[in-house]
């Protein structure tokens, strides 16, 4: 790609991210949002973070794109702790304890 395209690719991304931003610091301000607008906004988080967890999890760069039995098993554990306990503190360390212990387990 030639400079000027990879330059307007990035201004273009700047422009859509502050506009995205703009849309509700900017025009929405310090108005009150209607309640089911604000329903939908509290799985925002729940609906990304899988999005970015699970290709590293299923894909995981590391090995190459393989599966790796470590990551998945800890990421099980992580959610099954997570779930069972309601603390995100708990659910990291129990899948980086996962992760850990099986790493060395498997070599």
């Amino acid at each position: 790609m030639s400079d000027a395209t990879v330059w307007g690719i990035i201004v273009a991304l700047g422009i859509g991210t502050y506009a995205a931003r703009f849309a509700f610091l900017g025009l929405v301000g310090d108005r009150p949002m209607p309640p089911w607008l604000l329903r939908h906004l509290r799985y925002t988080g729940v609906a990304v973070l899988p999005g970015l967890v699970a290709p590293l999890v299923v894909w995981p760069a590391a090995t190459g794109g393989e599966v790796d039995p470590a990551r998945l098993l800890a990421a099980a554990a992580a959610l099954g702790v997570g779930y069972w306990r309601k603390d995100v503190i708990q659910a990291v360390l129990a899948g980086g304890l996962t992760l850990a212990a099986m790493s060395w387990a498997l070599g």
